[in-house]
């Protein structure tokens, strides 16, 4: 069987938070070489720049850096408009911005709390909301909610992750059934354990566990979560709507 076009992305425009570093970078740079324009959407607007340059350089494909904070509907939507106005339509949508503030939830303040939330959960909805009524007027579209093995099995010292998460994949599931008709996907990748700015302060400890926790002994990599949602995005996932794939090792068997 030929694997010419495999997951070919040409004419299509993708818009990922949170891209400028760790996870979001390397779906920006998988999207970027198959063929897609891509928009980083990101509060670090100079790292996003600076990765805007480098994987356009790479890839030979137009990125676009675009300042969002998506816990704010208006600019969340002001980024959308900006993407539209720059590229004429959005086909993609990875809602991967998130932060974690990890503690018990004894010493978890309330600020933290709202944080995770904000980002995690609220963020999603936010760019999702913004994106849907473009989507639904081509009658195409591929949203790509970044959820987490937190999510799905929890995790000590991660209330607020773990509720964002979880929240994430509750909301896929929705949002799935009130656009299919309009040839419209929702899905969630869950990653596992992948070594990323979000984790790098998490103590040895924890990290020893979580790996003996992994039956496939390792660490996860950006790309590899960068391919899962590459294959979601594409053309050949167009009948696979309101699923969560996990790429975590293992860690979370159902």
């Amino acid at each position: 069987m030929s694997t010419v076009g495999f997951c070919s992305m040409e004419g299509r425009v993708a818009v990922v938070t949170g891209g400028a570093r760790g996870i979001g970078r390397a779906i920006v740079e998988k999207l970027a070489s198959l063929g897609a324009q891509v928009v980083i959407a990101d509060m670090l607007v100079e790292l996003a720049e600076k990765s805007a340059q480098e994987i356009s350089q790479m890839t030979k494909t137009r990125i676009l850096a675009v300042k969002v904070n998506v816990t704010d509907g208006k600019s969340s939507n002001e980024m959308i408009d900006q993407a539209l106005k720059e590229f004429g339509r959005v086909d993609i949508l990875v809602n991967n911005a998130g932060i974690t503030r990890d503690t018990l939830i004894l010493r978890m303040e309330e600020a933290d709390w709202d944080a995770v939330l904000n980002v995690n959960l609220k963020g999603a909805f936010n760019c999702s909301k913004a994106v849907v009524r473009p989507m639904m007027k081509q009658r195409y579209g591929r949203i790509v909610n970044i959820s987490s093995v937190s999510g799905q099995a929890g995790q000590a010292g991660q209330t607020n992750y773990s509720a964002s998460k979880a929240g994430l994949i509750g909301f896929t599931k929705a949002l799935a059934r009130e656009v299919a008709s309009r040839q419209i996907t929702v899905n969630a990748v869950a990653p596992g354990f992948i070594p990323t700015s979000l984790t790098n302060d998490l103590s040895e400890e924890l990290k020893k566990s979580i790996l003996t926790a992994t039956p496939i002994g390792r660490m996860g990599k950006p790309e590899e979560i960068a391919s899962a949602v590459a294959f979601l995005a594409s053309e050949e996932a167009a009948y696979i709507t309101g699923q969560v794939l996990a790429v975590d090792g293992g860690m979370a068997m159902m």
